[in-house]
């Protein structure tokens, strides 16, 4: 089977393949450009790579309504449980094998704060192994040099931020 990559809006992607629906931080209600609305997407797991609400967003309500287990970091994966949904806390560096495959937390430069503004943990990006094929989401982060050994591991796909305010941008490394 091959995987299936969808870019819902912002940050949020759904990756399905292994029978099994990911869904990586799910910010869409309030998105006025996301593509499908909280109701609609299908989830088993729910990646959150920080406690912002622009990649937090509707974790919760939608691990509520689809059961889907919540993979983060120690604190949003606590802080998901205390909402009454399942969830798998990883740490960076980290990385656990689940029935779809395996993911893996790295290094991720940028703040994590909840919306009430207290600590969420240390922000991360994912290495999902699928399939066969080895799946880099980066998240919110500021470019640095440990992207090369990510990428000499081997890399099918590599998502990218490229806001350049508050991650790294198009034009790296010095804005050329």
């Amino acid at each position: 089977m091959a995987i299936e990559l969808t870019y819902y809006g912002h940050a949020c992607f759904s990756i399905k393949g292994q029978g099994a629906t990911l869904l990586i931080d799910p910010f869409l209600t309030g998105n006025p450009l996301a593509l499908i609305n909280a109701e609609e997407v299908e989830a088993d797991y729910i990646l959150v790579s920080h406690g912002h609400g622009d990649h937090l967003g509707d974790t919760v309500a939608i691990a509520r309504r689809t059961g889907a287990m919540v993979i983060a970091n120690y604190e949003i994966a606590t802080y998901c449980q205390k909402q009454g949904v399942k969830a798998h806390d990883l740490h960076l560096g980290g990385g656990w094998d689940f029935p779809f495959g395996r993911v893996k937390l790295t290094i991720a430069h940028h703040g994590s704060s909840f919306p009430d503004g207290s600590y969420a943990g240390n922000p991360c990006g994912f290495l999902i192994q699928m399939e066969g094929k080895r799946i880099y989401n980066a998240a919110d982060t500021g470019l640095f040099y440990d992207m090369k050994l990510i990428g000499e591991e081997g890399i099918d796909v590599a998502i990218l931020p490229i806001g350049d305010n508050y991650t790294m941008g198009p034009r790296m490394p010095c804005g050329r």
